[in-house]
């Protein structure tokens, strides 16, 4: 098993995964037999070329997809015994998704962007709009909490859906492609800031990165090849 410690309890385990897709006559292997735990307070890098299952391993992890085989336990939690309901409420209450594009919503503030998840938690209480302000504050935004999309550059924009993921306080945190978009020096701060924000939240983060640049900030590398997960330095 690919294991980033073995020391204490995985907030995020993959337990001997396999998912498979249709193929004609056949079915073609996304993810074959992998394991991964990832504890809280650690930041794991999983990188590869395209189509390794990077995807994939996120979308099984962030119970988006059912694997063919294995378990996915997620803070103590094993998923098999959910049904779709089970691990809608799952992802809205213990997993946050830091999705490639921010997909902010033109017509809200930064702010709003954050409360909206809480609301749609079923969280309506006046302790939403401070810790919005204090997640802001968090991702060094406090400044523009009342500025729309459009009046956010792509790293501030990027630092919200960080923030937004972060809202309703998860315990797995799932990152894809967050420098993808951003220059060198852009990405390298979005990276120092996801690893702090891991650290100080104490979430079990797994970053999904085609960007090498800036491994060395991350806690745990791991590498995908034709839906095989291995623990092997990356050369950057």
């Amino acid at each position: 098993m690919t294991s980033a410690t073995s020391a204490t309890a995985a907030s995020l385990l993959l337990d001997d995964v396999t998912l498979t897709y249709p193929d004609g006559d056949g079915r073609l292997t996304a993810l074959d037999s992998v394991s991964l735990e990832v504890t809280a307070g650690s930041l794991t890098a999983v990188v590869g070329p395209s189509g390794s299952g990077k995807s994939s391993l996120l979308a099984v992890a962030a119970t988006l997809v059912t694997p063919d085989r294995g378990r996915v336990v997620v803070d103590g939690t094993d998923t098999a015994g959910l049904d779709r309901a089970g691990k809608a409420a799952l992802r809205r209450e213990r997993i946050g998704i830091v999705f490639q594009q921010p997909n902010l919503l033109p017509s809200l503030t930064a702010a709003e962007q954050l409360q909206v998840m809480a609301h749609l938690s079923g969280h309506r209480t006046r302790e939403v709009g401070a810790r919005a302000l204090d997640l802001l504050n968090a991702v060094g935004l406090a400044d523009q909490a009342h500025r729309r999309p459009h009046q956010l550059s792509g790293g501030q924009r990027q630092r919200v859906n960080i923030a937004r993921a972060l809202m309703n306080e998860p315990a797995v945190l799932l990152v894809d492609e967050p420098t993808s978009a951003l220059d060198h020096e852009r990405g390298a701060a979005i990276l120092d800031l996801l690893g702090a924000l891991t650290r100080e939240r104490g979430t079990a983060t797994v970053l999904v990165t085609h960007d090498l640049a800036h491994l060395e900030r991350t806690d745990h590398t791991v590498t995908m090849a034709d839906g095989r997960l291995a623990a092997l330095p990356v050369a950057g």
